[in-house]
């Protein structure tokens, strides 16, 4: 019997095919339709209206009228905490349907949603923790300068109307990271998720109304890249974009920036070193390598340490655990709790994936196990099965470009010099992480490394720290204070000090 995802899907409780602006749900203007096919059986299983200009048009001006003459820019701090905790505490209650909504979107199994990318709890403290900032937002009061005869004062406020554009992979952590700090500050937002992680975006939407979000403030468009996504970055009423995605649409959000100056954060991809030394639990890095690129999201995750540069001294012991931890992967029904990991998100990403696979076998690489696709059931779905490629030179293809697939590639080093300069030889610069023993070692490695975050024999991303990339990984950074304030502009007021202040 063929693999089926239907029986999970109740129609009457997913709100496909709607667009919400100014808080009423709505169908698309042109009514059209994008039906989307689940990655794990090709089963068509919902249709979504595809928003052109005009329905762009419609949610822009919602959230700049919720902006401009609305009451939740100016709402009270207390009032708007709440507001984001009382979501918070809806998510959790809600967990359970939110995980089954993104299984159906990116087949991303329920076994894996307690983990950082998958959790609804994890997305839930994002709001939590920005719900704190929102009293906060405070600036400085600075004396006269060298006998000036002005007191000054800096304000935060809202940048305006924001767009987030969300990627499909992990929707309730990238939801949560743009909308969260955004409505902390004040902001309104334009959302539009991928056209492949719809489901759950819209429930997540659908349980911020009922938290009791004013109309306007969040709105959300659905539909492919063109033309909603186009007509949504070079709207001229929107003041910043915020976008989690590839490299290419990057370029173009930066492009379509600049006739307007709209504030953009931009994360864009990596290509992640896990650098390991023989003093490390070899087999421990070997296995949270692998675990990063198979578990879950089957490799599809921007930080995944999918380039490991290991030691001469701990090589094959290495390659050996990451083999392990291959051979363990499940693979089906996302229900299933013994599914331990995901299809490639559709066919365009198969093909990249194994075009890679042959790509590092042509250039040299030796193929330690996968490589190819399981066949019976799930030959209908678009699995890829774990690889590992080992005898990696750093400027083979496999080790340069983002694969965004089950891929580890495994290149050996002699010493640390030859470690850091290959870790930063690289486009990106999103992660690293740093295995040792050794501490000194560690913190010395890890503040030559050109990445935005390190970990140290481990790695994690949390609410409370920023996370972005140097580099081509983009701009800005989400997650903690500096997230807050990238949504914020800072105003300077300058005061006259007269007699009455003195």
């Amino acid at each position: 019997m063929a693999l089926t995802v239907r029986q999970h899907v109740d129609a009457a409780a997913l709100k496909d095919g709607l667009l919400l602006v100014d808080g009423q749900w709505r169908q698309a203007r042109a009514g059209r339709t994008w039906t989307h096919h689940h990655p794990a059986t090709g089963e068509a299983i919902g249709d979504f209206a595809v928003a052109d200009a005009d329905d762009v048009d419609d949610a822009v001006r919602s959230a700049r009228r919720a902006f401009d003459e609305g009451p939740w820019p100016s709402t009270r701090a207390g009032e708007r905490s709440r507001l984001l905790r009382r979501y918070a505490d809806l998510l959790r209650e809600n967990a359970d349907d939110l995980r089954a909504r993104q299984a159906l979107d990116n087949s991303v199994p329920l076994s894996f949603g307690t983990v950082y990318a998958g959790s609804v709890d994890v997305a839930a403290d994002v709001f939590d923790h920005h719900a704190g900032w929102i009293d906060k937002a405070g600036g400085e009061t600075l004396p006269p300068y060298q006998g000036g005869d002005h007191l000054a004062m800096t304000f935060r406020e809202p940048v305006g109307v924001v767009a987030a554009v969300l990627p499909w992979n992990a929707p309730f952590l990238l939801f949560a990271q743009k909308l969260a700090p955004a409505l902390a500050a004040g902001c309104t937002v334009v959302v539009k998720p991928s056209e492949y992680a719809t489901f759950s975006v819209l429930r997540m939407v659908e349980l911020l109304l009922e938290a009791g979000i004013p109309d306007g403030v969040v709105n959300v468009v659905t539909g492919p890249g063109d033309p909603t996504g186009e007509a949504l970055i070079t709207h001229p009423q929107v003041d910043k974009v915020s976008f989690t995605g590839s490299r290419e649409v990057g370029r173009r959000i930066v492009e379509a920036s600049a006739g307007t100056m709209k504030r953009v954060s931009l994360e864009l991809g990596g290509k992640s070193p896990a650098i390991v030394f023989p003093d490390a639990d070899v087999g421990l890095a070997g296995m949270t390598a692998m675990g990063m690129v198979t578990l879950g999201l089957s490799g599809q995750a921007c930080v995944a340490h999918t380039r490991a540069l290991v030691h001469r001294d701990a090589y094959d012991e290495f390659v050996g655990a990451a083999e392990l931890i291959a051979g363990a992967v499940t693979y089906g029904d996302p229900f299933d709790p013994g599914v331990l990991s995901s299809p490639l998100i559709n066919q365009r990403q198969l093909d990249r994936v194994l075009g890679f696979i042959d790509k590092g076998q042509e250039e040299g690489a030796r193929l330690v196990t996968g490589g190819g696709r399981p066949d019976g059931d799930l030959s209908a779905g678009h699995f890829v099965q774990p690889t590992v490629f080992a005898d990696v030179d750093n400027a083979m293809t496999v080790a340069r470009q983002e694969i965004f697939g089950p891929v580890l590639t495994v290149v050996p080093f002699t010493d640390e010099d030859e470690a850091v300069r290959m870790a930063n030889d690289s486009e990106y610069g999103l992660g690293a992480g740093v295995y040792t023993s050794d501490v000194r070692r560690a913190f010395r490695v890890a503040k030559r490394i050109r990445t935005g975050t390190v970990g140290i024999n481990g790695f994690q991303v949390e609410p409370h720290l920023p996370f972005g990339g140097y580099k081509q990984s983009g701009l800005g950074r989400e997650g903690g204070r500096s997230a807050f304030e990238a949504y914020t502009e800072l105003k300077t007021v300058l005061l006259p000090l007269t007699d009455e202040l003195m």
